[in-house]
């Protein structure tokens, strides 16, 4: 019997099951299925053709720059970026002798965007630590929506808020000399940085396995050990992506430092005097300028500098947060 056993076994036949053919229910669940997943394509088709028309548009209006004589006429593509021979480094484009100098309004860009980025950093990395290692599941509840619900202010609101409250807070305390300055703006715009790397953050600590903890409290180390030393480096990748972000958020917002930064282009470091960005200058003299005039072509290099200036960054830091992780990955 037990001799017969593997020739029994070889004359069996795997028997492949009949094809199944789809029936009327298959037929009813899977066209829903198959209709989102178009629209959910068109959808992105179009956003994607939408930002690239844009880019075509902005670029198409800045080009006479350097192609229109009458344009260059005015303004040189030189004349940007260096000092004018009576005004030094100065934006005023409605005068007599028109400057265009774009040195002072992506100075002014710079300062807001990195006082935003030293009050809103800090605070919302601690925020992000507490709310995903100390914090109990009702306090998170809480927390974490209130967090993320300044996502959703206006930043009109914001704006306003800082122009009222913040500048007379600010001029009281520090003295300021101007009502409106940098310092005022920053702290504003700090509002709108805030939910984006405290959420950023927050999810990238609570990617970091569980048993990275464990191990580290197996071996006799304390908690707070455990987070400065094991969760932390292993987040930092994440946090530093949620920075590199926040700080895209900074450079790009209108409305707060439309409101609250002074609007004055001044060739200074001082947090104490009004500046002016690149976001602010755009939204206010585009409604009133000549369409076709060398301040309209001027305000459009603008936008594709601010624009090339924001990608260069992203790029930097997503190069940056790479390596970080592949070294992280080489020391696990």
């Amino acid at each position: 019997m037990a001799a017969s056993a593997p020739r029994e076994l070889n004359d069996l036949r795997v028997v492949k099951p009949p094809a199944r053919t789809p029936s009327s229910y298959d037929r009813r669940t899977r066209w829903p299925e198959r209709l989102a997943e178009g629209a959910v394509k068109a959808v992105a088709l179009v956003s994607i053709l939408s930002v690239f028309l844009i880019l075509v548009f902005v670029g198409q209006e800045a080009l006479p720059i350097l192609t229109s004589e009458a344009v260059r006429h005015e303004v040189t593509p030189s004349a940007l970026v260096l000092p004018h021979a009576a005004g030094g480094f100065a934006w005023q484009p409605v005068s007599d002798d028109p400057k265009y100098n774009v040195i002072p309004l992506f100075l002014g860009t710079l300062k807001v965007a990195l006082v935003a980025l030293f009050f809103a950093v800090p605070l919302s990395v601690l925020a992000a630590l507490y709310v995903s290692e100390f914090a109990g599941k009702r306090a998170r509840e809480i927390v974490k929506p209130a967090i993320e619900l300044l996502a959703g202010i206006p930043s009109v609101v914001v704006g306003f808020f800082a122009l009222v409250v913040l500048s007379t807070w600010v001029q009281r305390v520090f003295g300021a000399e101007h009502r409106l300055n940098a310092l005022v703006a920053g702290l504003g715009l700090s509002f709108a940085v805030c939910p984006i790397v405290f959420t950023i953050s927050e999810d990238a600590l609570r990617a970091v396995p569980t048993y990275y903890r464990g191990a580290a409290l197996a071996l006799g180390a304390t908690r707070s050990q455990t987070l400065l030393r094991i969760v932390l480096p292993a987040a930092l990748p994440g946090i530093a992506a949620a920075i590199v972000l926040g700080f895209g958020r900074a450079v790009g917002e209108t409305m707060i430092v439309l409101l609250a930064s002074g609007n004055a282009a001044l060739l200074d470091w001082s947090l104490e005097r009004s500046t002016r960005t690149v976001t602010a200058t755009i939204a206010q003299e585009l409604g009133e300028v000549v369409v076709g005039s060398a301040h309209y072509h001027v305000l459009f290099a603008l936008g594709a500098l601010l624009f090339l200036s924001t990608l260069a960054v992203n790029l930097a830091g997503a190069r940056v947060v790479d390596r970080m992780r592949s070294q992280m990955g080489s020391t696990r």
